[in-house]
């Protein structure tokens, strides 16, 4: 099974080029239609879904090993800045994490997140959990 991560926003944003080497890749990765249409209807609020990956979804627990975990900040890091670029103040998008098939599984939480005022180390994001963050 793989971990995918989805994000949810009231906006369109661009898709990654295929040959990029960011550590957050936005397009397909492990999704099919069916997940997409599965996390749109069941854990998202906004029109427009995109899964986010670098080929691991992010996952911040104290279950995961501590080099998913370094890793999953990193890129939840550069995913905040990505949609800092798209987002006006007052906007916000969404992020759901949860493994290939599961995405209309109930979720297991929610959690707000002022998005240019967190602290990374104070986070916790699991699977099947919604987080808001809001600019």
């Amino acid at each position: 099974m793989s971990l995918a991560s989805y994000i949810g926003c009231n906006i369109e944003i661009a898709l990654s080029d295929e040959n990029s080497d960011d550590i957050i890749i936005i397009g397909d990765c492990f999704a099919d239609v069916h997940n997409f249409k599965n996390v749109k209807n069941y854990q998202f609020t906004t029109p427009y879904v995109y899964e986010v990956s670098s080929h691991w979804g992010i996952k911040i627990s104290e279950y995961t090993t501590p080099e998913i975990c370094a890793e999953s900040k990193k890129k939840l890091i550069r995913l905040c800045e990505i949609m800092d670029s798209y987002l006006e103040k007052g906007d916000f998008f969404e992020l759901y994490s949860c493994w290939v098939g599961e995405e209309a599984d109930n979720r297991d939480g929610e959690l707000v997140v002022q998005m240019n005022n967190f602290n990374i180390d104070q986070i916790e994001i699991p699977e099947k959990m919604l987080v808001r963050f809001e600019k």
